[in-house]
């Protein structure tokens, strides 16, 4: 039975993705602001969000916000260790030219751990939802991350965000070494429905550095429960998914075999050794 809190979540993701297919079909004429090189929100983004928070505040007034548009608001009293972690439109630049892929990204986090994930693509209507202890699923079935062995013959997806354009190169140097091995790597715009789509197996492993946790909040708990594995370049814990770890952090996820060999891979070919 899905819980009160992922109930509450799936209602505000798909109040949120109605607000993006609403504006699809005026691109042009939208309000884009460049937030930093080549990292662009838009009036959706803000009015997406404000969506969400009006939906999760009805229920939790004194529960903190982490949200990309918005910052970050503290909780109030005893329930100050509970934090959404929201981003309404993950795939900006995708939505921005057209390009059907991205997402509504909302998280419950505890003390720095997400307890409760939401994934809401509105162009497929597909929903994943995950909770601490729960399983992870999609649309309602349980989904489990793909059976790979090791990385031959794995479809690894990645990004390449524009803060992270100066490791470029260390980066492609570790996509070089992997295509020796691996089928195909893939760069799909979104981080957290990268992630959902390796918590269901469709995609068998993740890597990306400059993440901040309203990207991957929600997906790294669905990868978990999922029964993969999330860490960071150096095979470390992720970190708090609060307003304690906001710096842009690195994260690979699959299945623990191939999680465990793509890790090794970032560290052997030099990638890890970019943010030492």
């Amino acid at each position: 039975m899905q819980k009160p809190a992922v109930t509450l979540m799936v209602k505000a993701a798909r109040a949120a993705g109605n607000v993006l297919l609403r504006h699809m079909h005026r691109l042009d004429a939208l309000n884009v602001v460049e937030k930093d090189r080549q990292d662009y929100a838009s009036e959706v983004d803000e009015e997406a969000e404000k969506v969400v928070i009006r939906e999760l505040k009805r229920a939790h007034p004194d529960y903190g916000f982490l949200g990309e548009e918005s910052g970050s608001s503290a909780g109030s009293g005893y329930n100050q260790r509970f934090t959404w972690v929201i981003d309404p439109l993950d795939g900006t630049s995708n939505y921005l030219r057209g390009f059907p892929h991205f997402c509504v990204s909302i998280a419950l986090v505890e003390n720095g751990e997400p307890v409760h994930g939401v994934i809401f693509d509105p162009i497929r209507n597909d929903l994943f939802t995950a909770s601490k202890g729960s399983g992870t699923q999609l649309n309602g079935k349980r989904v489990r991350v793909a059976e790979r062995k090791d990385i031959g013959g794995a479809m690894i997806v990645t990004g390449f965000p524009p803060r992270e354009r100066s490791r470029a190169s260390a980066q492609l140097k570790t996509v070089d070494n992997l295509l020796l091995e691996a089928e195909d790597i893939r760069r799909t715009g979104s981080a957290a429905l990268d992630l959902a789509y390796v918590a269901c197996g469709r995609a068998d492993a993740y890597f990306e550095a400059g993440v901040k946790p309203w990207d991957i909040a929600a997906g790294a708990l669905m990868v978990r429960e999922a029964g993969g594995k999330v860490c960071d370049f150096r095979g470390r814990s992720s970190g708090p998914m609060d307003a304690r770890g906001t710096a842009p952090r690195t994260l690979v996820a699959g299945n623990l075999k191939v999680c465990e060999q793509l890790q090794k891979k970032i560290v052997d070919t030099g990638y890890a050794a970019a943010f030492s």
